[in-house]
């Protein structure tokens, strides 16, 4: 399951991770949003103890979501060793996420 994220520990959970770190840019009334919910979760139960998988709702938490660039919803961005690492906007299939994780793990 995604972890909520929010402004006050996005540093500890997202930036300080060891492990790559997708966090999932959204807000309760976006309807892609919530298509890409399901995804998420798969990954993270998928990719346990190998990666996190964090949710950042920006209409409660915006500074991170500013300091990113995220100026549409959904937008997932990949970090690793507390950098992007790669930024999707929009919804993609699983696929595309899981495969720009696989790149984050080698």
């Amino acid at each position: 399951m995604a972890i909520n994220v929010t402004d006050a520990t996005f540093e500890e959970v997202v930036l300080q991770s060891d492990k790559p770190v997708f966090v999932d840019f959204w807000a309760a009334w976006c309807g892609p949003c919530r298509m890409i919910h399901p995804i998420m979760d798969q990954i993270s139960e998928e990719y346990n103890g190998r990666a996190i998988v964090a949710k950042v709702d920006v209409d409660s938490n915006q500074k991170f979501a500013a300091e990113y660039g995220v100026r549409n919803i959904p937008t997932v961005i990949l970090f690793k060793d507390g950098k992007q690492f790669a930024k999707q906007v929009g919804v993609a299939s699983k696929s595309v996420y899981v495969e720009k994780l696989e790149e984050a793990l080698k």
